[in-house]
């Protein structure tokens, strides 16, 4: 029913052989429903060709599967499917492969299952035949299957069939034929492998937690990597805006502009119209000092951001990179920002400083500097709040920079302190500085989800080790209780040599 030859794979597609009361059954795709049936011979792996055949016994099916040392990759993993789908193992080696390793292997794994094993033993050569057969059973014995039936057949000469005649196979088939018509026998056969396969899932699922909890376990170690690098990042950011750097260099200048021009105090006092701002501002040909500054101030908030999440990117996808389940996660991108970081992060800048100049109308709103109504004085105020955000802790000018920058943001304090009081303005520039951190923390954080998602999409959950676990308890419950065998391996009659 299933052709054989000297190449291979001779066999590509599964067979199935049963008798035609049972085709019907087998057709249904109760067994193995991920193949297709069909009734005539085909060359594709995800087909299985069913084969009614009256001579056989009904209750009895054989199943033909491809090499189990396939050269084809797709038919190995076949031939693994269908032996895990069968109730006995007919397993055929020949006296020059039976030591071969690839066949124990897989003997031990049928030991491991408990699934029911006969053995053929095909073209032995007469005169080897003691000596063959006699260091197989001994090799049986080692795996601990020596009570698997052993058919050992003789090499000969085939009919004009190609087939062995019936006086060399008639031993094997009057074993089979036994056992077909033994319904206790046949029971007996799928309760065994049944009750093997299910002992053996508990210290499957066992090793399969382990491995899973050691997943979890690399998970968490990646993570890691990645929440200390941006860690870093959002540390840099928060002493970036303390320590004093972004009141250096353009923003300094324009700093120096909005007090050494008296605007700051003009502004505040609001006895200078906006038109009159403007018109001077035009004259000069140049937009006003304070929108000038506001705009420096953004710049180097935006520089910064953006220097601290590139660095961040770097030192994360470099911990990853020299870890090897990180490195099989990595994707280029990873080693640097968002595309569209820049873009949110002047977004991010600009929000911030609408919410200074909102908190500024907020909460001093019945100031004298801002209850005349004047936008322009509000906006000035909200400038002298960022400025106290960047200077409040630890700037320390150094070189012209003390005359100057040291100078004016004394100034700019004594200010808001004559218009504010002191514990207002300190409570302005934490608030302001706070909600600078927190924006800047929510971008990071988004660039961070970056490799959070890369762990998501490989598939990691919480905790899947305690699934397997309370799956294969529940299992080896419902085992228990069934109780399919008596504990002891069944001894099928019939051994012949």
């Amino acid at each position: 029913m299933s052709p054989a030859g000297v190449l291979r794979p001779t066999t590509r597609t599964p067979v199935l052989v049963c008798n035609p009361a049972d085709s019907q059954w087998f057709r249904r795709g109760d067994l193995l429903p991920g193949l297709t049936r069909t009734t005539e011979a085909t060359s594709e792996p995800d087909s299985l060709q069913i084969v009614a055949a009256p001579a056989l016994t009904a209750g009895l099916a054989f199943l033909d599967a491809p090499d189990i040392d396939s050269v084809v990759d797709e038919n190995r993993a076949l031939a693994a499917q269908l032996l895990a789908a069968a109730d006995l193992w007919l397993f055929v080696t020949t006296a020059a492969r039976y030591a071969d390793a690839v066949p124990w292997e897989l003997l031990q794994t049928a030991r491991y299952r408990g699934t029911v094993t006969a053995l053929v033993l095909d073209r032995v050569p007469p005169e080897a035949a003691e000596e063959v057969t006699a260091h197989l059973l001994e090799m049986l014995s080692i795996h601990g299957l020596d009570t698997a039936p052993l058919f050992v057949l003789p090499e000969t000469e085939v009919d004009s069939q190609g087939l062995l005649s019936e006086s060399v196979t008639m031993p094997l088939r009057d074993w089979f034929g036994r056992i077909a018509a033994d319904a206790a026998t046949r029971a007996a056969v799928v309760r065994q492998t049944l009750d093997g396969a299910l002992a053996a899932l508990e210290p499957a699922v066992a090793g399969l937690a382990a491995a899973a909890d050691e997943q979890v376990t690399t998970a968490d170690a990646l993570d890691d990597r990645v929440r200390a690098a941006y860690r870093a990042g959002r540390r840099t950011v928060s002493q970036g805006v303390q320590d004093g750097r972004l009141l250096r260099g353009e923003v300094l200048a324009r700093w120096q502009e909005f007090i050494g021009t008296g605007e700051l105090l003009r502004t505040l006092e609001a006895r200078i119209g906006r038109l009159r701002d403007r018109v001077v501002a035009a004259l000069r040909g140049r937009p006003v000092p304070g929108r000038e500054l506001r705009s420096a101030i953004e710049a180097n908030l935006v520089t910064l951001i953006r220097g601290a999440a590139a660095d961040a990117a770097d030192q994360a996808y470099s911990g990853w990179q020299a870890h090897p389940a990180g490195s099989a996660l990595l994707d280029p991108s990873l080693g640097r920002s968002s595309a569209d970081l820049p873009e949110r992060a002047e977004r991010l800048v600009r929000d911030w400083q609408r919410g200074v100049l909102e908190m500024i109308r907020r909460e001093a709103g019945h100031k004298r500097a801002t209850a005349r109504g004047a936008a322009y004085a509000v906006n000035a105020t909200g400038l002298l709040v960022m400025i106290g955000v960047f200077a409040s802790t630890a700037f320390i000018p150094t070189g012209a920079e003390v005359a100057v920058a040291g100078g004016t943001t004394v100034a700019a304090q004594k200010v808001l302190e004559a218009i504010f009081g002191d514990q207002a303005i300190r409570a302005l520039a934490a608030k302001a500085r706070d909600d600078l951190l927190a924006r800047t923390n929510a971008i990071l954080d988004e660039e961070a989800a970056r490799y959070a998602d890369r762990l998501i999409a490989a598939g990691i959950s919480a905790d899947p080790a305690t699934d397997l676990r309370d799956a294969a308890a529940l299992v080896e419950y419902a085992r228990a209780k069934a109780a399919l065998t008596d504990g002891t391996m069944l001894a099928l009659p019939g051994v012949h040599l």
